[in-house]
């Protein structure tokens, strides 16, 4: 009884803590010039959590400000992060669908000693959201 009772509770820190701590943080991103930008903010909660925001501003656009948002959760494997979302994450506000969504931590390895300077960030290499895919976002 001991012994289920002891893996049980390994199983169930496994899952709980799958998210890397490292992963954790807010990524940022902003493009463009003064009459097109974009400003693009994921943040990655401990709690397996993830909040989007992305805001639009084009002067000649119609209309000439967008803003979406998107939540869900996260799961890390190495250096694979993986995003999902259910129904109860989509509603008026937040419309962006991050299922099929994954995306490649970078850093700087502690291996390398050089003085050369690598941010820490996140690259979206597979999304249903055309526009995300190849994004490098980093971290703050």
């Amino acid at each position: 009884m001991k012994h289920l009772l002891f893996i049980s509770t390994l199983l169930f820190n496994l899952f709980s803590f799958a998210q890397s701590e490292e992963h954790v943080g807010t990524y940022k991103l902003d493009l463009g010039s003064e009459s097109h930008f974009e400003k693009t903010t994921l943040t990655l909660n401990s709690d397996g959590t993830f909040l989007f925001y992305f805001y639009d501003y084009r002067e000649h656009g119609v209309p000439k400000e967008r803003t979406k948002y998107g939540k869900g959760t996260w799961t890390s494997k190495g250096k694979l992060i993986q995003f999902s979302v259910n129904e109860a994450h989509i509603d008026d506000a937040h419309v962006l669908n991050f299922n099929n969504s994954k995306a490649r931590f970078d850093t700087k390895s502690p291996r390398d000693k050089s003085d050369r300077v690598i941010p820490t960030s996140i690259r979206f290499y597979k999304s249903d959201i055309f526009w995300m895919v190849g994004r490098t976002m980093v971290k703050e």
